[in-house]
């Protein structure tokens, strides 16, 4: 592997299929070239309030178990 490096992108529909395409900005920065075969390691990015909070009153947290939580997430996510 030459390189390794984090782009978020958006999947969008492509005839019968999806692609994910590729800021042109990010594209320049990593030396992208059409036709160029590239690795690709998907990770979803799940909804951050739907892991941090569930349903019902019985699942309240507290604002320090949020900003505990958000902490967590943030660095998963970087």
């Amino acid at each position: 592997m030459v390189g390794d490096c984090v782009v978020d992108a958006k999947v969008h529909k492509w005839g019968g299929s999806v692609g994910i395409l590729v800021s042109r900005k990010q594209a320049e920065i990593l030396n992208l070239r059409e036709g160029e075969d590239v690795s690709v390691e998907i990770t979803k990015k799940e909804n951050p309030l739907k892991e941090l909070f569930g349903s019902g009153r019985a699942n309240k947290i507290t604002r320090k178990e949020f900003l505990e939580a958000r902490k967590l997430l943030e660095s998963k996510w970087m």
